[in-house]
């Protein structure tokens, strides 16, 4: 494959900007929302509201004056690709991008025409709400500093103000938000399932936004019967949330907020009140609003500690340990820091793990991502209790459900590439 010269790679970032940029027949502006009071409250007890969805037909129904951003993922994306739509800009961007660089891999084209194609949808969002918006990233790269960082500024390089870069949790995407957020990237550090996780994301990385997909862990303990899952999530949502206060208060350099994704109900809107950021899909959003709760029985809860009933059988730790920032792993993570998150590795990363036995970064080997992808975003977690930690083996069950959607997407594109 030839390799593009620094003049040529100069003149493909800025063609991906502009076949990313050119969006056929943006919407118009969505008539000026209505306020909501309870949403207001949330507001005034520090919470941001986002929408949880990329359909715009849908956000409108929903967006209040109070909302602010929305998020948009691979299943969207694929769901929007699928239905022929974009086809034809499908086809006439892979030919711009085939005739600057003709020796490219049908791997490689495929990812740009992924960029274009997300772009176009994260931007008719902002042409309809003028908000923020939370985009993916092609989960192949999710091992891979270099080309995580690269798609980070391209995504920048597009939409500074409106765009907020999605990096999946891996040991090599804490190493690529260093380098994202040093560029002023703004980052949403997603795949997020333990308060651990966050705490070493925010001391060592600072991204903008981390998360835990708190519906998952709900569901992740009642499916595998380690007791009824409820409070799980929220539990965790809200350790994370002061340890990340803890550590905005200690360290200058860490302005990481907090939000509490995958929500399943209405009723954690208000159970969660005064977590940082809610990522609201719309039936929870839908639910919140049709309570009608009075603003004065909407009070911060960031201080509570809610009861799991976990059942017998097994070492409790293995739940325990998403709500638990140990004083190890606290020592691990800042002699991490003290290394500079700029200059580590993913390989940096797993022997500070190894060392300090912290079990955060477990090595799926091929055949075990196969059986998780195929478990879907639930594991079974008998069969990895003695293999790997909760938080980790969630992690990778998400990145490998974003890749059965991703590959559809792909295929979808690669059918309609092949000859362009």
């Amino acid at each position: 494959m030839a390799v593009l010269s620094v003049s040529d790679m100069t003149r493909k970032e800025a063609l991906l900007a502009e076949l990313a940029a050119d969006v056929p027949h943006p919407p118009a502006r969505v008539a000026a929302p209505s306020s909501d009071a309870a949403l207001a409250r949330l507001n005034q007890l520090g919470t941001q509201l986002w929408l949880d969805t990329g359909n715009l037909e849908e956000a409108s129904k929903l967006w209040r004056t109070e909302t602010t951003a929305l998020t948009t993922n691979n299943t969207l994306a694929n769901q929007v690709v699928q239905t022929g739509i974009m086809d034809e800009d499908i086809k006439n961007a892979a030919a711009k991008v085939r005739d600057l660089e003709p020796g490219i891999s049908i791997d490689d084209l495929v990812q740009d025409v992924v960029f274009v194609v997300n772009c176009h949808i994260a931007l008719r969002l902002v042409s309809a709400f003028g908000a923020r918006v939370s985009v993916e990233l092609h989960p192949a790269v999710g091992h891979d500093i270099e080309h995580t960082v690269r798609y980070a500024q391209r995504y920048y390089a597009v939409n500074p103000q409106h765009f907020i870069v999605k990096i999946p949790m891996t040991p090599e995407g804490f190493c690529a938000v260093a380098r994202a957020r040093a560029m002023d990237i703004p980052i949403n550090y997603t795949l997020g399932f333990s308060a651990r996780q966050n705490y070493l994301a925010a001391l060592l990385s600072s991204p903008d936004y981390c998360n835990i997909f708190l519906g998952r862990l709900n569901a992740v303990v009642a499916d595998n019967k380690m007791g009824d899952g409820k409070n799980v999530g929220e539990r965790v949502t809200l350790a994370s949330q002061q340890a990340l206060r803890e550590l905005r208060t200690l360290h200058n350099h860490v302005h990481t907020r907090q939000i509490a994704a995958s929500m399943r109900s209405g009723e954690q809107m208000f159970t969660l009140a005064g977590v940082d950021v809610y990522t609201a899909p719309p039936k929870a959003m839908a639910e919140f609003l049709a309570a009608g709760h009075a603003p004065d029985s909407i009070v911060s809860r960031i201080h509570e500690e809610y009861p799991v009933q976990l059942a017998d059988g097994y070492s409790h730790e293995f739940v325990e340990q998403l709500w638990t920032v140990d004083d190890g792993f606290r020592q691990m993570a800042q002699e991490l820091a003290n290394q500079g998150g700029t200059t580590l590795t993913g390989y940096d990363l797993r022997q500070a793990d190894a060392h300090h036995k912290t079990r955060l970064f477990s090595h799926f080997t091929q055949e075990e991502q196969s059986v998780i992808r195929s478990d879907g975003k639930i594991p079974n977690t008998a069969r990895w209790m003695q293999r790997a930690a909760l938080d980790d083996l969630m992690t990778e069950s998400a990145l490998q459900s974003f890749i059965v959607d991703q590959n559809a997407f792909d295929n979808r594109i690669r059918s309609l590439i092949a000859g362009a």
